[in-house]
């Protein structure tokens, strides 16, 4: 299988511990390795560019059965290839920066300042749908009562 981008390879793109595990299949199909590439090239590689360096990516395509066996929402964008969570654990750029520059320069569907602090997430989620249906909206996941809830940000 080619790579999805310059710097994101195919097995980068699919690949997860719990569907390992598991035993179970995470393969896109050809529309949602479309959106894949999509995402790449429009969102990911920009960003990687601007970085310099590597960036993490932490989730990228979720089959049905894997986002259900991780707790992901039933709506998840990670399930349609429109969804990449990317983490600064090279440390070449915060989580916070990365987060700044897609809001500023990128354009996106959402974007989410997953959990952390004022300061940092602990990660970052992007999806990208397209250019008329894009958002850009940006959120900040928090827990409250063992609940993950979302404001806008």
């Amino acid at each position: 299988m080619n790579n999805i981008s310059k710097n994101v390879s195919y097995k980068e793109g699919v690949y997860s511990i719990t569907a390992n595990r598991l035993g179970l299949i995470n393969k896109p199909d050809e529309v949602q390795l479309a959106n894949m590439k999509t995402i790449a090239e429009k969102v990911f590689q920009p960003l990687r560019e601007w970085v310099g360096k590597p960036v993490k990516i932490n989730s990228f395509f979720r089959s049905p059965e894997l986002n259900k066996a991780i707790g992901g929402s039933s709506k998840s964008q990670h399930c349609h290839g429109q969804a990449i969570d990317i983490d600064d654990t090279f440390g070449h750029k915060s989580n916070a920066d990365m987060f700044t520059y897609v809001k500023e320069i990128l354009d996106f569907d959402q974007m989410i300042w997953e959990f952390g602090d004022d300061k940092n997430p602990d990660w970052v989620h992007i999806s990208y749908v397209s250019p008329s249906a894009n958002r850009n909206r940006c959120l900040k996941a928090y827990r409250e009562d063992g609940k993950t809830k979302y404001m806008v940000i």
